[in-house]
């Protein structure tokens, strides 16, 4: 290569589930031994029939192919706003919402309106990836906080307060976890609201899994003054299984909105007016469908935590909720990366080593259950058994 990369972002670690899926490639299945995936927390289901069927009229009319304006259509934000009410109890204007390509283009958007290079984030460990690979390439220092596995993968306040210093712009937290399942109960993320608001500071909440806990996550939004230092992350594509589709939003006063849209003017222009109407189409008819996936998801749950934990089973289930099960594993010794490429090589178990969640955390795996059905766990279970007996 002839022309120059820039140095900050060779820096920056390859997209994780690339790399884990090259070392799939090498695994040779053999009948009845299939690769079993718990590496990519994406619905394993379609979204509901009745919203691809309105989808397949939306394509013919001719506006659907048109630009929008930067922050969405107005109609869409209204609905949005309107399941803001159920959800969350709250208020949340049209104005105070952006929708994005994803909530990877949504925590982009909130940190270049939030911070400059040298500026500081405190991101509690384990973090999802894509968070530290943005701050790295943004010149944006992430400012760890040590995972606690005796408090169950729970932030302290005290612990995050003693690490803001005069350049920290932000407390980042992913609720539910990705990657331990760890949600964060709402009287926390309010100690954690409070804190920012003290110390004047943004408490950003990455919610994108937020639809498959049972009850409400947080009564931030019930405050009327909550825009002044709460910036909410959100997705509807793991809500309505739209993951391709790229249905995400920022959601923020409408001052932070009102600067995030040069960013977004210049990034993305706007989100396809096909997702948009898509997630319109959910958020006024979907309740119903987005809850018996709830309930299909937190059986999943249960079943992979009472097969996980039965005795005998050497990998420990430290933490797990949601999507996710963060594990420890039995190999002193062995890096993250080495024990999940080992899953692979022996066991047709395709996961995520801790390495890639952040500093210090090599001992540990991630395993999504998005992408494995109730009657295949048993199965994954007695791999990760026979792996450890090897």
């Amino acid at each position: 290569m002839k022309f120059p990369i820039s140095g900050q972002i060779r820096n920056v670690h390859f997209p994780p589930i690339s790399e884990v899926r090259e070392w799939a490639a090498s695994y040779v299945p053999t009948p009845g031994r299939l690769l079993i995936d718990l590496c990519q927390a994406v619905p394993d289901y379609p979204p509901a029939l009745e919203l691809v069927n309105y989808l397949k009229g939306v394509i013919d009319d001719p506006l659907t192919s048109r630009y929008s304006p930067d922050e969405g259509l107005a109609e869409v934000r209204e609905a949005v706003c309107a399941r803001y009410g159920r959800v969350y109890g709250g208020v949340v204007t049209p104005r105070q919402i952006c929708l994005t390509i994803g909530a990877s283009q949504a925590f982009w958007l909130a940190m270049v309106t939030l911070c400059t290079a040298g500026d500081e984030v405190i991101v509690p460990l384990p973090c999802y990836f894509d968070h530290p690979m943005a701050l790295d390439i943004l010149g944006i220092r992430p400012v760890y906080l040590p995972f606690d596995e005796a408090g169950g993968g729970l932030v302290s306040c005290a612990a995050v307060e003693r690490l803001i210093t005069p350049r920290t712009r932000a407390i980042l937290l992913v609720t539910p976890s990705n990657p331990t399942g760890v949600v964060t109960p709402p009287e926390l993320i309010s100690d954690l609201y409070e804190l920012a608001g003290r110390r004047g500071i943004a408490l950003v909440l990455d919610e994108t899994y937020a639809d498959f806990i049972p009850h409400r996550p947080h009564e931030l939004f019930t405050d009327p003054e909550w825009s002044d230092h709460f910036v909410q992350i959100m997705s509807f594509g793991k809500t309505y299984a739209l993951t391709g589709y790229r249905a995400g939003a920022l959601i923020a006063s409408e001052q932070f909105i009102h600067h995030a849209l040069k960013a977004q003017d210049t990034m993305a222009v706007c989100q396809s007016r096909i997702t948009q109407q898509a997630i319109r189409y959910g958020v006024e008819h979907l309740d119903g469908w987005v809850a018996a996936n709830r309930e299909m998801m937190a059986r999943r749950h249960d079943r992979f935590r009472e097969e996980f934990t039965s005795s005998g089973n050497p990998f420990l289930l430290v933490t797990s909720g949601a999507f996710f099960a963060w594990v420890r594993h039995p190999f002193p010794g062995l890096t993250g990366r080495e024990v999940a490429r080992r899953l692979v090589q022996e066991s047709g178990l395709l996961c995520l080593p801790g390495d890639v969640f952040g500093p210090g955390l090599t001992d540990y795996l991630r395993l999504a259950f998005g992408n494995i059905r109730e009657e295949t766990i048993p199965e994954a279970v007695a791999r990760f058994r026979e792996t450890a007996l090897r």
